[in-house]
């Protein structure tokens, strides 16, 4: 129904999208400043949706917030409450959606484009009082807040290229197109947001996403850097390194404990898991020239014992069978490959090309050795044998790739890449998690984010190579 002049509240009009056999409705009430809304269709999901919206068009950047809670108990637990943005009225229209759902669920959904499909970023609170959707220049994020709590971010946003004007509202999906579904949406807040101010707050999100469905997971959020996760060999943790530590979380989230590394508070993002599980190694700059060098100690912690004598050494690999490490080392100026046995010794160098060779990393069956490289003018995915030999490019596209990580099945390749005209493997960039089949095809999508140094510096597969884990970021004003 179309609702007549001071019947509108804050929206223009509504409707139903896409195919649904019960029309939707709206009811404003404006001495409570309510909108009941009920909507049918079978579900907004895939390449098109269908349930009823209450929009009004807008420009620029905005934010819609709102409590919500469905009338009546009972219903799929999958239908839909939820705060939009939307390029159209098209049932398979690029949008995107903080959506809560009847069970609880709370999620970021969204698709890219006209007649993609859907994908979602799962926060990790079930059962929020209070949701908000904000669009920031190229990003929609989503916030959160329980029954007592503020409003904060969920973790976790994407790029969504809108043309102006674009649709902002209110919709209701009933996931079962024989019947409908009622919620209420109170407190409702549509403003317009400012940019980011010179000094904003950085907050950092931990995420998993899985190669089957790429539906991004939440782990951890936090209002400070946080990088670089490694998963460990049990599938039961991840590591991480903030402000100099590491710290170990649960892989379903929880609370990060502090892992113990003695002097070494001076950790940067260049840190990783033996192949049998026992052993950390770190990258720290805490002695007096303040360059890193790398240390092992035992997985539940202790004092590092140093492995490289000479500085800068970054370390990215650990041979399968426990032997050796692979880093990245500055000497006489050139950043190259090198290795060096486990337990420490003499430094081998692998690459002697002029320019830029980092992150190297094992395959599974220890022959190769990944690594990125500028030496042909773009930073590209190279590989070569263990020893060095054999030096090939992988990768030849328009983008920088970096960081490039076999799996543990011995299957794919996952890396990271940057627009072409960026330097170096800055933060806070609009970069691209993408994956390969080792054995070369087809690049795939796996997450379109904001993040770059600190992402995925380091080795970050799940044991059953199902699941990659990766650091996202905003800025909030």
């Amino acid at each position: 129904m179309r609702l007549p002049g001071a019947e509108r509240g804050i929206f223009e009009n509504d409707n139903d999208v896409g195919a649904t056999k019960l029309a939707g409705t709206v009811e404003f009430d404006a001495g409570r400043l309510t909108y009941t809304v009920t909507g049918g269709g079978a579900n907004m999901w895939s390449t098109n949706d269908a349930f009823h919206f209450v929009w009004k068009k807008v420009s620029g950047d905005v934010a819609l917030a709102a409590d919500i809670a469905f009338e009546g108990k009972g219903g799929d637990p999958h239908r839909k409450a939820c705060l939009l943005v939307r390029q159209s009225l098209d049932t398979d229209s690029a949008y995107a959606d903080a959506a809560f759902h009847g069970d609880g669920l709370t999620s970021l959904q969204y698709r890219a484009a006209k007649n993609e499909r859907t994908y979602e970023i799962q926060s990790g609170v079930s059962g929020p009082k209070r949701l908000r959707i904000e669009k920031r220049g190229r990003y929609v994020s989503m916030s959160i807040a329980a029954e007592s709590g503020e409003l904060r971010p969920a973790g976790g946003s994407f790029r969504l290229d809108l043309t102006e004007p674009f649709y902002i509202g209110l919709g209701v999906c009933a996931h079962n197109n024989e019947v409908s579904e009622k919620a209420l949406f109170s407190n409702v807040e549509l403003i317009a947001t400012t940019p980011a101010q010179p000094k904003p707050r950085l907050f950092s999100t931990l995420e998993t996403v899985p190669l089957s469905s790429k539906d991004r997971r939440v782990v951890w959020t936090a209002t400070n850097l946080i990088e670089a996760p490694n998963w460990s060999h049990d599938g039961v943790s991840l590591i991480f390194n903030s402000r100099g530590r590491l710290h170990r979380v649960p892989a379903t989230g929880g609370e990060p404990q502090l892992i113990d590394t003695g002097f070494a508070i001076r950790c940067n993002g260049d840190h990783g898991i033996s192949p049998d599980g026992t052993t950390l190694v770190i990258s720290d700059q805490s002695q007096t020239d303040r360059k890193s060098r790398i240390y092992t100690l035992p997985i539940s912690g202790g004092t590092p014992k140093l492995i490289t004598e000479a500085a800068p050494s970054y370390w990215h690999g650990w041979s399968p069978d426990g032997r050796t490490l692979a880093y990245c080392a500055e000497r006489d100026s050139e950043f190259d490959i090198y290795t060096i046995p486990a337990g420490g010794g003499t430094e081998t160098r692998l690459t002697t090309a002029k320019g830029l060779d980092d992150s190297p990393d094992y395959t599974a069956d220890g022959n190769w050795i990944y690594f990125n490289s500028n030496r042909t003018g773009m930073m590209h995915v190279w590989r070569m044998r263990a020893d060095g030999s054999a030096q090939e490019q992988v990768t030849t596209d328009q983008f920088n790739n970096w960081f490039p990580h076999p799996s543990p099945d011995g299957k794919w390749l996952v890396f990271l890449s940057y627009e072409k005209d960026v330097k170096g493997h800055p933060e806070n960039k609009d970069v691209t998690l993408r994956v390969m089949p080792l054995a070369g095809g087809k690049i795939d999508v796996l997450a379109k984010l904001f993040g770059g140094e600190g992402t995925i510096n380091v080795p970050s597969w799940s044991p059953d190579s199902r699941r990659v884990a990766f650091v996202s970021y905003q800025f909030i004003p």
